[in-house]
């Protein structure tokens, strides 16, 4: 599953200003990666399994310092606006890496998650829309936990906010401050001086501090160096400092929250690639600092997805495959469906081999595609031996075989948060059956109001001409504009039914029709069968990304299904980088993301570090359209 972003991780320099400056920019890439610090393997206890590490750019043994239990931090979200696509693609992915490791090799994981609730992103939102920053954070805190719990990812150990950990920042950055690496201005900012940290500085990525930058226009020392603490602006949430009044800087939050939970000792620590340079940089020099430590955070593991048609047909067409087998199978083994004798010792071996198959895989880096492949030759072989006949030859049923096959299948998705039920409804709590009963209720009530409108009544019924009154022009005509009249009066109440049908189809609750019958519904929520489409497209894939630099700068771009790579311009202060492609994400009236519309037609968008809220740009018959946060493709 890792093997895209460890064949992706060698990192290249970007490139250079003025002739000749690509080549000045590959001696500072390999003059830093030259002297780059080497990881070092930690102690502990091994625990079966290979994982890429970002900090050694290889597959390394992931070893753990308590023997079953794994440390593990998460970036989160910075809670301005609502969650995207590109949030869904990694944390579906790194909960499909963390069912992996607790459910196949019996590891306890103990993951905190920071929330940025106060950032320079929130004050703007907040300031537009005339609320307070905290007010803001909170509903968009809310908001991305329920889209998470639709999709399915497991929630942390503990959410920790960045708010409510300001006087731990504060003392986090004094100890910085204390042992020289950080230094405070007049004006009541505070930056750590990436200059001083010299060689130490560049773990994940190469960049070397003594290179050449341009003059800097604030009162930093030195371009490279990074806010720890930003001071306050007139009409401005603050908090008291020795500074000054302010509010912590991005990087320090995440290193004074993980390190306030698990200290000196973190096993894992994850995120987008888009973080790993600046942000996850600044959090291993900062923690380093304080911890005064050779080594902080063992492994780093990052994500990046690339979408295309075919892999997004590839994951719905599995999809649907799986599903097949198993009301198959389920048939077979109610007698439903009809067929030769199985050949049993062959598919208890296959059975055997997949098992076996699949634990190697996902010790393999989390190898999903392989073992989503070996679950699919299982299929194949119990699709092959499921020949139906019509005649029933009185042999005896392989139940127990086929129940224990569909067993593990299903118990192998359900381990990755995937089921394949028919009424899959992202409803929570006891209130699932007593919805489920109201939306029974309503949809019969359309039904009724339907047919009503479309009835004739029975006087103008046994008032239409026979065939042997079709001379009779005068009485037809009266009685057919007698019918368009009724037609007319009823018309609005056909077109509320058609209005419930469609706002019930944004919900996921689709109303079918079949000749000659009632109305049937079929419920199957966006958000609960999408996930399964997403996390079959997630574990089908090697996580492949492409990146540049932009401008001499280490800003990272992303290839579209194209793999035209999309580049900003930008100063190495403050990198931004974009993917583009013709759908972008939208959000449909159900409290859960409509991702439906993206999935189904498989080319995604995401934005990055630095650009508005997910700008971008639509496709159509009109021409190519700039969109603005918040628009939407239908």
């Amino acid at each position: 599953m890792l093997r895209g972003a460890a064949a992706a991780a060698a990192r290249r320099c970007g490139p250079g200003r003025g002739p000749g400056g690509g080549k000045a920019a590959a001696r500072r890439c390999c003059s830093s990666a030259a002297r780059r610090r080497e990881w070092v393997p930690p102690a502990g206890r091994d625990s079966g399994i290979v994982a890429y590490n970002s900090r050694s750019q290889s597959k390394e043994p992931l070893v753990l310092a308590t023997e079953g239990v794994a440390t593990w931090y998460s970036c989160g979200p910075t809670v301005y606006d609502r969650a995207h696509l590109g949030h869904a693609c990694s944390y579906v992915r790194f909960d499909i890496i963390r069912r992996i490791m607790t459910r196949f090799f019996g590891i306890e994981v103990i993951m905190v998650m920071g929330i940025t609730d106060i950032d320079d992103k929130i004050i703007k939102r907040a300031n537009e829309m005339n609320i307070s920053p905290v007010a803001l954070a909170r509903i968009y805190e809310e908001d991305f936990k329920q889209d998470m719990a639709a999709l399915k990812v497991l929630p942390p150990t503990v959410y920790m906010r960045v708010t409510d950990n300001i006087p731990q920042i504060i003392s986090f950055i004094k100890t910085i401050i204390a042992s020289g690496q950080a230094y405070a201005t007049s004006q009541g900012n505070v930056y750590f001086d990436v200059k001083s940290w010299g060689k130490r500085y560049g773990v994940l990525t190469t960049i070397y501090p003594d290179t050449q930058e341009e003059a800097v226009d604030t009162d930093k020392r030195h371009g490279k160096d990074f806010a720890l603490w930003k001071a306050a602006k007139p009409q401005e949430l603050s908090w008291t400092s020795p500074w000054g009044n302010g509010r912590p800087g991005w990087h320090i939050e995440c290193s004074t929250i993980s390190s306030a939970v698990f200290g000196k000792q973190l096993d894992i620590h994850t995120g987008g690639i888009d973080l790993a340079f600046p942000h996850h940089e600044n959090e291993i020099a900062q923690c380093e600092v304080y911890h005064q430590c050779e080594q902080w955070g063992n492994y780093f593991l990052h994500s990046a997805v690339e979408f295309s048609d075919e892999s997004m047909d590839d994951a719905k067409h599995l999809l649907q495959a799986i599903s097949s087998f198993i009301r198959d199978a389920n048939a077979y083994i109610k007698g439903q469906l009809v067929c030769d004798p199985v050949r049993e010792d062959v598919l208890w071996e296959r059975l055997a081999n997949t098992k076996a198959t699949v634990k190697a895989a996902f010790a393999d880096d989390f190898d999903t595609s392989r073992a989503v492949a070996a679950i699919v030759d299982l299929i194949h072989h119990g699709n092959r031996q499921l020949k139906a006949v019509t005649k029933d030859a009185g042999s005896p049923r392989s139940s127990v075989l086929y129940g224990s096959v569909i067993s593990y299948i299903e118990g192998f998705f359900n381990a990755l948060g995937m089921s394949f039920g028919e009424r899959q409804v992202a409803l929570g709590g006891g209130d699932s059956a007593v919805l489920s009963n109201v939306i029974d209720e309503l949809v019969r009530f359309r039904s009724k109001v339907r047919h009503y409108a479309l009835a004739l009544p029975e006087e103008a019924a046994e008032a239409v001409p026979t065939e042997a009154a079709v001379g009779a022009k005068g009485p037809k005509q009266e009685q057919k504009e007698k019918r368009q009249q009724l037609m007319q009066e009823r018309k609005p109440l056909l077109e509320a039914c058609d209005s419930l049908r469609g706002d019930l189809a944004a919900f996921g609750i689709h109303i079918k029709f079949a000749p000659g019958d009632e109305a049937r519904m079929q419920v199957r929520a966006h958000t609960a069968h999408v996930q399964a489409e997403l996390l079959l497209f997630l574990l089908l894939n090697e996580w492949k990304y492409l990146k540049v630099g932009c401008e001499g700068c280490p800003a990272l771009a992303f290839a579209d299904p194209r793999r035209v790579l999309q580049t900003e311009g930008c100063s190495s202060a403050a990198p931004r980088v974009r993917s583009q492609s013709k759908y972008v994400t939208r959000r449909g009236p159900a409290q859960s993301r409509a991702l439906a519309t993206l999935v189904l037609s498989t080319s995604l968008l995401g934005g990055w570090a630095g650009w508005p809220p997910w700008v971008g740009y639509c496709q159509n018959a009109t021409g190519t359209q700039r969109l603005a946060a918040g628009s939407c493709v239908a």
